[in-house]
C-alpha cells in the first residue's frame, strides 16, 4: 500500500512520473493532480514520446526524460504496460524490446514508489469518460441510452482491451487479455486465412491479426492464397499502400483487418455486457481513420443475429491514443 502521507502529498500537487510503455513507443509525462486537488483532474507538466528500440531499458528512458524536463526530484510514479507482474517485480510481456522489472527499475532510479498498471486499464480510465466532441463517431447513437460498462480496446503492437465499469466516484476497470483469445472466422476467406495461419501457430489468437504484426500476417497469408508475390515488409508500408489505393493486395489486407476488427468488437461488447459505449484506441485505428470509416467494420460489428438490435444502441467512437495512457495511469495512481 502507498503511505497515506505520500498519497496526500500527491493530491496536493506534488509532481510524479506517469509512463505508457508499448512495444514500439514509450510515452512519458511529468504530471500532478489538478489545481482543485481532485484525483479526477490530472495536469500534464511535460510530455515526450520515445522509440523504445533506441534505449536499452525503461530506467534509461525515465532518466533521460526526467533530466530533460526538470524532474530531478521526482521519486514516485506509475508505469502502464501490457503484461503481468510477478512477485519478484518482473513483468511477463511479449511485445517489449527489452526485459522489464518494476522492482529493478524502482531501485535503479532510487524511487520511493513505482507501480505497474495494465496499459489498456490505464487507457480505459481516461478514454471511457472523454466528451463526445473529442472523439469520432463510427456507429450507434451519439450518447448511450443506458449508462453502463464501456469497452476500450485497440490494436497497436498488440491488441489491448479493458472494460470500464461505473461505480460512484471510483470506477472499476477490468483489465483483460482478450487479444490472447482464439480467433474466430466469419466468412470463407477468413476460414482460409485461419487455416493458413494455423500452419504457423498452434494457437491463432485475435492478436495474430488485429495488431501491427497481425497486418503483416494477414498480408503474407493473403499473398499465399492469391498466388501473389509479397513486396511489402512492414505494417506501415501495407497500411500506406492500402490507403493510397495503388496495391490491391495491401488494400485487401486492410479491408480484411477492418472486417475482423468489427467482428471482434461486436463479440467483446456482447461478452462483457457493454452498454455505455465502445472506444477504439490504439495506434492503428487513428492511422487508418478514413479507411476504417468506409470499410465493412460496422456491418461486421452488427452481424450478430438477433443481438444486432442491442449493438445498435451502443455508441462506438474512435479516440486518439496520444496521452490517454499516461493520463489514465495517473488517474489510477491517484485513485
Amino acid at each position: 500500500m502507498v503511505d497515506p502521507a505520500t498519497t496526500g502529498s500527491l493530491l496536493d500537487g506534488t509532481p510524479f512520473l506517469a509512463a505508457d510503455v508499448g512495444g514500439t513507443h514509450a510515452r512519458l509525462a511529468l504530471v500532478r493532480a489538478g489545481a482543485a486537488g481532485q484525483p479526477v483532474a490530472v495536469e500534464v507538466l511535460a510530455f515526450h514520446k520515445y522509440d523504445c528500440t533506441e534505449h536499452a531499458s525503461l530506467s534509461d528512458l525515465i532518466t533521460e526524460f526526467l533530466a530533460a524536463h526538470g524532474g530531478g526530484r521526482v521519486d514516485r510514479g506509475v508505469v502502464a504496460s501490457a503484461g503481468y507482474e510477478l512477485d519478484d517485480g518482473t513483468v511477463i510481456a511479449t511485445n517489449l524490446p527489452w526485459p522489464l522489472s518494476i522492482r529493478e527499475t524502482r531501485e535503479r532510479l532510487r524511487f520511493a514508489d513505482l507501480r505497474l498498471v495494465n496499459d489498456f486499464k490505464a487507457v480505459a480510465y481516461a478514454a471511457a469518460t472523454l466528451p463526445a466532441a473529442e472523439t469520432t463517431r463510427i456507429a450507434g447513437p451519439d450518447e448511450a441510452s443506458v449508462r453502463g460498462p464501456v469497452l476500450v480496446l485497440g490494436p497497436g503492437t498488440g491488441l489491448g482491451a479493458a472494460v470500464w465499469i461505473p461505480r460512484g466516484d471510483h470506477p472499476f476497470v477490468l483489465a483483460t487479455e482478450a487479444g490472447q483469445a482464439a480467433l474466430a472466422a466469419g466468412n470463407e476467406l477468413e476460414l482460409a486465412l485461419l487455416s493458413q495461419l494455423l500452419k504457423q501457430h498452434a494457437h491463432v489468437t485475435i492478436g495474430h491479426v488485429l495488431s501491427g504484426p497481425g497486418i503483416l500476417n494477414l498480408y503474407n497469408a493473403l499473398a499465399v492464397l492469391r498466388g501473389a508475390r509479397p513486396v511489402l515488409s512492414t505494417p506501415s508500408q501495407i497500411t500506406a499502400a492500402a490507403q493510397a489505393g495503388d496495391d490491391a493486395l495491401a488494400r485487401e489486407t486492410l479491408e480484411t483487418f477492418c472486417g475482423f476488427l468489427g467482428s471482434v468488437v461486436g463479440d467483446m461488447a456482447l461478452t462483457y455486457g457493454v452498454q455505455g459505449g465502445i472506444r477504439l484506441a490504439g495506434g492503428i485505428p487513428s492511422q487508418i481513420r478514413d479507411f476504417l470509416l468506409n470499410s465493412d467494420f460496422v456491418a461486421r460489428y452488427l452481424n450478430k443475429g438477433p443481438m444486432r438490435a442491442a449493438l445498435e444502441r451502443i455508441p462506438v467512437r474512435l479516440v486518439e491514443h496520444g496521452r490517454l495512457g499516461v493520463v489514465g495511469a495517473a488517474h489510477w495512481y491517484l485513485d
